[in-house]
């Protein structure tokens, strides 16, 4: 048997019109009715729609190369990054020194009972500091060139040759933290141990250098590039220049797989005649060196250098392939002084260094 569908409880204006006299508060509750259901029911398919926008794979899957297309730095922290001295904290004996021992009551400048190395003074001169360890892993398409309208200081737009480089970052974790043994109630720091975040922050700092000049050439940040670069490289994840990558989280992840955060930075009024010539990446570590203490001592951060070759010149810069590592070359004298331009030893595509 077939159930015959249940009529509708609520009659159509028209119904109610054509069905005889009525009165006008009949109409009224009518006209009340048919506004309140259309009025919930609206919301409904502007809230569907506004969910389907927020599928859109343009802005949420993440872009996959070939195999080779992109550079792969792994995070590269050390040991020994994880802590600095034993160093003199000269600043802090200088600040006060009322806790050296001295005058009637100490003349040979020593404790009654305690040791002398128990003193402030000498603990003071035996210090180590130390810190926790992150990294980050660094990947980068091929270093390019492109021709871009860049706005002036008089608001006009200037056509120029734009060198930019794609990457991207990923927070592998892996943080190296000092881990301390109590012995005797003592805290003994012989070893490390491996943590991670839940995600963590990039900060960045590229910087290209024409290795036989020593000029330096820091990252501009250029909106009106980006768009045109992302179309270029085949982008379809969101890419952030050097100012708006630090307000983005980069997520934990132990996946080999896994996306990560895209990034471009881009150089303008490159040396045409550059040859050799490398990018350093600051931020993707907070390991540094320090000559001693105190606001004048020599502080270096760790920087990844990456080298590059440019066989070229001024004309149809566009066409000049710009390739990563450092040449190679038979002859001896001919090497050694491609190494000398990057300040190297050996052939090297990339090295971490203090700078």
């Amino acid at each position: 048997m077939f159930s015959r569908p249940r009529p509708s409880i609520q009659p159509s204006l028209a119904t109610i019109v054509t069905s005889g006299p009525i009165s006008g508060l009949m109409l009224t509750a009518a006209l009340v009715c048919m506004s309140v259901t259309a009025t919930a029911q609206a919301p409904l398919g502007l809230g569907a729609a506004k969910s389907e926008a927020k599928k859109d794979p343009s802005t949420s899957e993440e872009t996959r190369f070939a195999p080779g297309v992109m550079q792969v730095i792994p995070p590269a922290p050390e040991p020994e990054e994880t802590f600095a001295g034993p160093q003199t904290l000269q600043s802090l004996l200088d600040a006060h020194p009322e806790i050296q021992f001295g005058g009637e009551t100490h003349p040979d400048g020593s404790p009654h009972f305690d040791p002398r190395s128990r003193t402030l003074v000498e603990m003071a001169k035996q210090v180590i500091l130390r810190r926790e360890i992150y990294a980050f892993e660094f990947a980068f398409k091929p270093l390019r060139h492109v021709y871009i309208d860049v706005p002036r200081a008089d608001g006009r737009m200037q056509r120029k040759l734009i060198w930019y480089m794609v990457y991207r970052v990923r927070y592998r974790g892996g943080d190296l933290r000092p881990s301390a043994d109590i012995i005797a109630g003592v805290p003994i720091y012989k070893r490390v141990e491996e943590v991670h975040y839940n995600n963590r922050r990039f900060f960045p700092m590229l910087v290209l250098r024409n290795q036989s000049t020593g000029t330096a050439y820091v990252d501009r940040v250029l909106p009106s590039a980006a768009d045109k670069i992302k179309v270029r490289e085949q982008i379809t994840a969101p890419l952030y220049n050097s100012v708006e990558i630090t307000r983005v989280k980069v997520p934990y992840s132990g996946d080999a797989a896994a996306g990560g955060i895209w990034g471009v930075a881009t150089w303008e009024d490159v040396d045409p005649d550059i040859d050799f010539l490398s990018v350093e990446v600051s931020g993707l570590t907070n390991a540094f060196e320090q000559d001693g203490e105190g606001m004048d001592a020599p502080y270096r951060r760790k920087v990844l250098q990456l080298n590059f070759y440019r066989p070229g010149d001024k004309v149809a810069q566009t066409d000049d392939r710009i390739r990563f590592g450092v040449p190679a070359y038979e002859n001896k004298a001919e090497q050694d002084y491609i190494l000398e331009q990057y300040g190297l030893d050996e052939r090297l595509d990339y090295r971490w260094l203090f700078r």
